[in-house]
């Protein structure tokens, strides 16, 4: 694999939310961000874009959802009437229903126009509202925008029964909103400290004041995957972020991740990222050594 086709791009940290279309160019580089895009596919035969490692060949009016800090690429596509929406995941952490949202659907990227007609389009009219208004360019327009951001996740979460069997095994999802809070409480405590002695699924059970049996059944609703591999992903967008300083050893970045060994570090990184740290350190600083 030619990896030096990879690249990052920032999102301006002042801003919320982003939109462009109009693009000339077939095909992108693979890159990552750690902003989220929504990506309105335009008229044209062929359009092929990969999010991690699946690809997938999309329809005018299919809808791409890609995460922060999904390695993406656009393989081959009529772009010129395509529509990107950009968020900053510092705006979907802000509010707990969208960070409950982004953790139900992060496993899900497409949606697609023939299999779900109806909320296609209701995502279709939102889409377009937020491009009157952000190409209108009022003094407002972002604030506007993401309020029809919101609309958008909410609206999607309105259809969360035509999901779930795809995201969780057809498994049931039924919690509280108390049960629901004290989850994404440990999740905001595991990211603010991965270093910390004890993250097993038992400790966090208890923190959240649930038995660990039904912890492991409503984190999987909730976030899409087990406990185990959920923690992985949330030391690994920390990894990610550390390997772009250059004054930070690879084991320093494991030990900073909460990985407890160099070796371990390795194995999930390239079991997620496809590629060892130093490469994908490679990616982010061209002339650094591996």
């Amino acid at each position: 694999m030619d990896y030096s086709q990879y690249e990052t791009y920032g999102f301006d940290r002042i801003s919320a939310f982003n939109m462009s279309t109009g693009y000339e160019e077939r095909s992108y580089q693979a890159h990552w961000h750690s902003y989220g895009e929504i990506l309105l596919v335009g008229p044209g035969k062929t359009n092929i874009y990969m999010v991690n490692q699946n690809t997938y060949e999309l329809v005018e009016g299919d809808f791409l959802l890609i995460w922060p800090m999904e390695m993406h690429a656009i393989i081959d596509a009529d772009r010129k009437e395509s529509l990107v929406i950009q968020f900053s995941n510092a705006f979907m952490n802000s509010l707990f229903d969208l960070q409950r949202i982004m953790h139900f659907y992060r496993n899900l990227h497409v949606l697609c126009i023939n299999s779900h007609p109806e909320l296609v389009a209701k995502l279709r009219a939102i889409a377009d509202k937020m491009k009157e208004i952000f190409f209108a360019a009022g003094p407002d327009r972002e604030l506007r925008c993401c309020i029809l951001l919101m609309q958008f996740m909410l609206t999607l979460d309105e259809h969360r029964e035509e999901f779930a069997p795809e995201i969780h095994g057809g498994e049931s999802y039924s919690y509280t909103d108390t049960v629901l809070r004290r989850i994404i409480s440990v999740t905001d405590y595991i990211k603010n400290n991965l270093t910390a002695d004890d993250l097993s699924q038992g400790a966090m059970a208890e923190m959240a004041g649930i038995s660990k049996d039904y912890f492991s059944r409503i984190f999987r609703n909730i976030t899409g995957t087990n406990y185990s591999k959920w923690l992985n992903m949330i030391r690994l967008e920390k990894a990610t972020e550390l390997l772009a300083d250059k004054n930070m050893t690879l084991t320093e970045i494991a030990m900073h991740s909460g990985f407890q060994s160099i070796s371990s570090f390795n194995r999930v990184f390239h079991a997620e990222k496809g590629m060892s740290p130093g490469e994908y350190r490679a990616l982010l600083m061209p002339s650094y050594p591996e």
